[in-house]
């Protein structure tokens, strides 16, 4: 990078640490946004903006607008990873990251359809779209921010797990900030206006993860790669390349996270509606189990990762697959049994699955791209896997349970889910021990 005029004086950050912390701030960031989304719309949205007589009916219709995210993620992958790959790493996750926060802090200005009729929840899905296109760019790129200082590959699953602690870091924030609101406030005074309250923090959110951003330097991978086609005409767009060259990578990397994706959602979303709607029992009973789940996570995760530097990325992805696709039945006996200590077990068991993914997807998913693409690859493959898995997930849920009565209907659907990751993860080669700049050559 060229010295200039206006360049702060301020050293840019390029230790791995640093980095990670960087991606750390970011993606909790903007999970806590997307996540708070999710778990207001079982709690909040489904009665302040789609009002109706079956709340059944209600609860479909909210979550019909948690899915819509998903459909813009694809979109934003698309774009922010054809930016990523074109213009740097960091400029899009700056981008992403403004993106999610103006969308969150606007939702929390929204009337309600009491007070405004159809424009309420149109208003809400078009600030959910935002959302879903601005995470759609996020994971790929603070990923190969960690991933591509890393290139000695002893610790780089270590490293790029950082940036997965986000996700259940931002759910724990989300949950743990309506918790307290909840808790604190009369149920009246919360459904009325105190949600609105976790939603306008994402403002101070953003703030702090920008200046964490702004202060880390770009990647080298990503510098060689740009001064090494310095002068060069402009070849395809980087989807294009992509997808001529590396459709086989996508199709695994988006078929080994399938299993974590639909069993993320229902362990940490559908289990607030399941504990509340069905389950008739307290709302923080839900919200406490998956409180706790979550910051189990935000633990295994990393720890996870030394274990996936070792063993390598094929065992990991493997056992929690397998896993997958026997929880998904013991989840529901457990919560089946409304004791609250079960409830919270079932919570816990399913994330540490989910720690076990994310302690490798993302280095698994770097090393199966070049650099010219990698923003696009990982971003792709990965909003793939959310827009199919994820993003039903809580209505495949709900569905099935009103059609079978039972949760045992779910855990088919999750064990399913568990068997197209165990397939993928089978035709996939171990990368450990790859150097990135090795995909280059």
């Amino acid at each position: 990078m060229t010295e200039t005029a206006s360049t702060p004086k301020i050293r840019k950050h390029t230790s791995l640490p640093t980095v990670a912390a960087s991606s750390l701030a970011g993606t909790a960031v903007e999970w806590y946004d997307f996540f708070l989304y999710g778990t207001a719309a079982a709690l909040v949205f489904n009665k302040l903006f789609f009002p109706s007589d079956d709340p059944f009916v209600s609860t479909m219709l909210a979550m019909g607008t948690f899915a819509a995210g998903f459909l813009a993620r694809p979109l934003g992958a698309i774009v922010l990873g054809h930016l990523g790959d074109r213009n740097g790493r960091k400029a899009t996750l700056v981008a992403s990251l403004m993106l999610m926060g103006v969308s969150t802090t606007l939702i929390a200005l929204i009337p309600t359809y009491e007070a405004i009729g159809i424009a309420a929840p149109l208003l809400l899905l078009l600030l959910r779209l935002i959302q879903g296109f601005a995470l759609g760019g996020e994971w790929g790129g603070a990923v190969l921010l960690v991933s591509e200082y890393s290139n000695d590959s002893s610790r780089r699953a270590f490293w790029a797990s950082w940036p997965n602690v986000g996700p259940p870091l931002g759910n724990l924030m989300a949950a743990g900030v309506l918790a307290l609101l909840s808790a604190t406030m009369a149920p009246e005074a919360f459904l009325a206006w105190g949600w609105r309250i976790a939603f306008g923090l994402s403002a101070l959110l953003v703030i702090i993860g920008l200046v964490l951003r702004l202060y880390v330097e770009e990647t080298p991978l990503f510098k060689a790669q740009q001064a090494k086609s310095a002068g060069q005409a402009k070849g395809k767009l980087p989807l294009a390349r992509l997808l001529r060259g590396n459709w086989r990578q996508i199709l695994i990397a988006a078929g080994s996270r399938m299993g974590e994706n639909a069993g993320f959602y229902i362990y940490s979303l559908f289990i607030i509606t399941y504990v509340t709607e069905i389950l008739k029992l307290e709302r923080g009973v839900g919200l406490g189990a998956v409180m706790i789940g979550q910051g189990v996570a935000v633990v295994a995760i990393p720890l996870m990762a030394i274990l996936a530097d070792k063993l390598g990325r094929k065992p990991i992805l493997f056992a929690a697959s397998v896993a997958t696709m026997a929880w998904g039945f013991a989840f529901f006996a457990l919560l089946d049994t409304r004791s609250t200590a079960m409830i919270v077990i079932a919570a816990v068991g399913g994330l540490l699955i989910f720690s076990a993914y994310s302690s490798v997807i993302g280095a698994f998913f770097s090393e199966l791209f070049p650099t010219e693409v990698r923003y696009s690859g990982t971003s792709v493959a990965y909003n793939i896997a959310s827009l199919i898995a994820g993003s039903l997930s809580p209505l495949i849920a709900l569905a099935l349970y009103q059609g079978f009565g039972t949760g045992m209907a779910i855990g088919l659907y999750l064990a399913a889910m568990g068997l197209i990751s165990v397939i993928s993860v089978a035709c996939a080669k171990e990368t450990k021990n790859i150097k990135l700049t090795d995909l280059d050559a």
